[in-house]
């Protein structure tokens, strides 16, 4: 702005003072040519008048010179350190990325006005952006504290708690700024929270409330179909979908969810081509590659499958960590002849389970391997061919290469008919421990079966691939012996099992994977839903039932009754939706047939034999 400019006095303006009351008035209004005339006046009448350059400052600023209308808040700071001053200082400062330099005025501006509530909000703001996350939290609470009725605050807080995970304290700020301004976009919010701490109906109340309040945020209608997916309401979820595209055609999150929803009903040839409109909206997100390599693998495709499943690399939600290794990452594609190479588990049990079979593979072509995984799975696996060392994450001695175990399948090029090893790849466990668990049982007078129902609760699929101990209720009428494998038994179930004796429970003594692998070996099979103690049995190449649902992991693909993966392994499947009940009884009529065949064998000195054979003409192992 030109300083120089001539302006004439306006009538009864006379002093600095009242001139820059009066430009910051027009300025407010919009009437920018007026402000400067009244700046301009301010400043021939006193040019080191604070409020003179304070308002030129802004009005600098409102030229789109930064710089300049720093420099001019600057010289009224130090004429007069008012905490106006300060505050539009500090806020120029932000918005040139200034943040640190910010900060400092800021905090100057509280120390003049500590119960300024609006001050303790814009420091909040900064320190949310600075990362100090506490500190932001903090200044806020001061904030609300201060005003009651200030509802900035209380959703800016609210905001950085949901951004922190911390739902809870979030619902009580989003709950206090919905009193005092309700908004489409804070009813989002909140209902995110709420979903996250398991407050579905409230949820789905607000995401309604939301959308009364503003039916064009697509964000919300696609938040509404995933709870409707949720809890089944398939019918809903796509509507919600359908109504976020038609708003934004390309919102690629959105698709990638309806992609899902269509691959758990197996309607594969949508759910591919819903992907590849994704991919044609965003080309490189990460998460429509790994749904793509989900239905790639599920459907036997694994040349592309294992490549477009290395995306889950760039994907928080998986929760992976890339280990910030100097030494290279091995893909297949360097020779490993007299080199150190570590294979780390990257995954859940049941999958550095599964891929530990590459290991001897590793070790074939000349290196020395280092296999890490979790405690509960050291011991066991530590036995395969080809491990020099098993260590945890803890302990990692050094190595040349490095490989994460999900990796290997890709970097051996694996396909369908080149799985390697999946007639059992870990040891025997040790005799004596075997024989501790055997004497635990007591005598072998029925046939032996283990169970287990449920997986890791926090698992993001675990309410699709577990179930309540008592739907395996119709088991318990064959005529068998059986042993818990289920360690963490859940409340609901907890009941159950101390009212059926005839379920062994022995997992107190189930302090690892290679305890469980011994008592297995004392079993005659294991009827498991998918989880890791299903790999642990394929892996020793015991009998083992898996009962998997409708929408079933990728590795067990599809319409198939075996697996390329464990030889001693049968699925079962659910042919609808949820419905546990037929699958139970499809195993419950195999059951009978193989303990039948025991009964009618007992008497036989050559059990064993008879096991095995019972097992392969009725189960089909």
């Amino acid at each position: 702005m030109n300083r120089s400019a001539a302006a004439a006095t306006p009538s009864g303006q006379a002093t600095p003072s009242a001139l820059c009351q009066a430009g910051f008035a027009h300025l407010q209004s919009g009437r920018i040519d007026e402000a400067e005339r009244c700046c301009q006046q301010a400043l021939t009448l006193d040019e080191q008048h604070p409020d003179a350059l304070h308002l030129l400052g802004v009005l600098c600023f409102h030229a789109q010179q930064p710089d300049a209308a720093v420099e001019w808040i600057g010289r009224a700071v130090q004429h007069a350190p008012k905490a106006e001053y300060l505050l539009t200082l500090a806020t120029m400062l932000e918005r040139q990325g200034r943040l640190e330099d910010a900060q400092q005025r800021y905090s100057q501006a509280l120390s003049l006005k500590p119960d300024d509530a609006v001050l303790q909000n814009h420091l909040g703001n900064l320190l949310w952006q600075l990362g100090q996350n506490d500190e932001a939290v903090r200044h806020y609470q001061q904030a609300l504290k201060l005003n009651p009725q200030y509802w900035e605050p209380a959703q800016n807080c609210g905001m950085l708690l949901l951004e922190l995970g911390r739902h809870l304290e979030a619902i009580k700020c989003f709950d206090v700024a919905g009193k005092l301004n309700p908004s489409a976009a804070l009813y989002q919010m909140r209902a995110v929270c709420l979903s996250a701490v398991n407050r579905f109906e409230d949820a789905e109340t607000d995401y309604e409330k939301s959308i009364a309040l503003d039916p064009g945020l697509a964000e919300t209608h696609n938040n509404l179909g995933l709870l409707h997916w949720r809890f089944g309401r398939l019918e809903q979820a796509f509507a919600c979908f359908d109504r976020a595209l038609a708003l934004r055609p390309d919102f690629h999150a959105v698709l990638n969810n309806k992609a899902v929803v269509l691959l758990h009903l197996q309607l594969l040839d949508e759910a591919f081509a819903t992907l590849q409109r994704s991919l044609a909206a965003a080309p490189n997100d990460a998460q429509t590659l790994f749904y793509l390599a989900t239905l790639q693998l599920l459907t036997g495709d694994f040349e592309r499958g294992w490549l477009a499943r290395e995306a889950r690399w760039r994907l928080p939600s998986v929760g992976l960590v890339d280990r910030g290794f100097s030494q290279p990452l091995w893909r297949g594609d360097q020779p490993l002849e007299g080199k150190t190479i570590l294979l780390h588990s990257d995954e859940g049990l049941g999958d550095a389970i599964q891929f530990a079979r590459y290991v001897p593979m590793v070790a074939a072509l000349g290196a020395r391997v280092i296999l890490e995984v979790e405690p509960p799975i050291q011991q066991c696996l530590g036995g395969i061919a080809g491990v020099a060392e098993c260590v945890g994450r803890s302990s990692t001695p050094a190595f040349d290469l490095h490989c994460p175990l999900g990796t290997l399948p890709l970097a051996f090029g694996t396909r369908l008919d080149t799985i390697p090893l999946p007639q059992g790849y870990i040891p025997a466990p040790p005799a004596p421990r075997v024989k501790a668990w055997d004497n635990r049982l007591g005598s072998r007078n029925r046939f032996r079966v283990g169970l287990v129902w449920a997986g890791n609760p926090d698992h993001k699929n675990d309410h699709n691939r577990s179930m309540a101990l008592s739907t395996l209720a119709p088991l318990l009428d064959c005529d068998a012996q059986f042993v818990s494998l289920q360690k963490g038994v859940r409340d609901q179930d907890r009941a159950f099992l101390a009212e059926r004796q005839e379920i062994v429970d022995l997992t107190p003594h189930l302090t690892d994977f290679s305890e469980t692998a011994a008592l297995m070996s004392c079993l005659d099979l294991v009827i498991s839903v998918d989880t890791s103690v299903a790999h642990l049995a394929g892996a020793l190449g015991a009998p083992v039932w898996t009962m998997v649902p409708f929408n079933p992991d990728w590795r067990w693909l599809l319409n198939r009754d075996d697996s390329p993966w464990y030889q001693s392994m049968k699925l079962f499947r659910q042919s609808e939706r949820g419905d546990w009940a037929s699958v139970v009884d499809d195993v419950r009529r195999e059951l009978e047939s193989v303990a039948s065949a025991y009964c009618r064998s007992r008497s036989l000195s050559d059990w064993p034999m008879a096991r095995s054979t019972a097992l392969t003409a009725s189960a089909r192992l």
